[in-house]
């Protein structure tokens, strides 16, 4: 992995550079560690207009993967945590995607409104919408930020449901991102077909069809993945 001492001169270089240097880096990383395979990336261009990516989130490596995989013809910004910009390291990671920063287990406003401007401009997104990773590998409860983007901006969704990046970049029990390795593994990214929101029943209640819209979303992405990943939504 990169050393403290070469990471903080990355750092203090200029963005442009910054950029160019961490891409190589990552390119290298992936090429190395990673065995990609991709089924149903003929799904995507069945829908028009912008498109809103859903994935579930096992790994710090998960952005970087799907960046490799969406950037050239769709050049998505990613919703991130903003922690991701508070270590050294996974700051870099960071540089070389576009992202859009939100601040965890809050109503976040600003970035919200960032976000659906960005959407409705015709702009692609990328989110993971359980809102952090998972630390067994099986889906965890989506947030509901995502279905606010949604009826915000009317956009396309597109399911993904991803395996092997847990083995790619573990999680470090300790809490390190910054100390997290690279490992050889075997990632596979399933993309399902466009979904959009079911609609309201006549009687149902603001509660109900919420939860109704979220297990709907949360189980695009896990009717892609093998059972044992599935978790809260087998």
């Amino acid at each position: 992995m990169l050393s403290p001492t070469f990471v903080k001169v990355v750092n203090m270089m200029p963005e442009a550079l910054i950029l160019k240097i961490t891409k190589i880096i990552v390119n290298r990383y992936l090429k190395k560690y990673a065995n990609i395979k991709i089924e149903g990336l003929e799904n995507i261009d069945k829908a028009e207009g912008a498109k809103i990516f859903i994935c579930n989130h096992l790994s710090n490596s998960d952005g970087l993967v799907l960046n490799k995989l969406l950037k050239e013809k769709y050049d998505p910004t990613f919703v991130a945590g903003i922690k991701l910009s508070n270590d050294p390291i996974t700051n870099l990671g960071v540089k070389m995607v576009k992202t859009i920063n939100i601040k965890p287990n809050s109503a976040d406003k600003e970035a919200i409104t960032s976000i659906v401007k960005l959407v409705k401009s015709g702009e692609n997104l990328v989110i993971f919408p359980e809102g952090t990773r998972s630390r067994t590998g099986a889906m965890i409860e989506g947030k509901k930020g995502i279905l606010l983007i949604a009826r915000l901006t009317k956009a396309a969704i597109i399911p993904m449901g991803m395996t092997g990046t847990e083995k790619l970049l573990p999680i470090a029990k300790d809490g390190d991102m910054g100390g997290e390795k690279f490992n050889y593994a075997d990632v596979n990214i399933k993309i399902g077909e466009p979904i959009s929101l079911p609609a309201k029943n006549k009687d149902e209640d603001k509660h109900d069809y919420d939860e109704r819209c979220m297990n709907y979303i949360m189980k695009s992405i896990a009717n892609l993945l093998p059972e044992e990943y599935r978790g809260v939504y087998k």
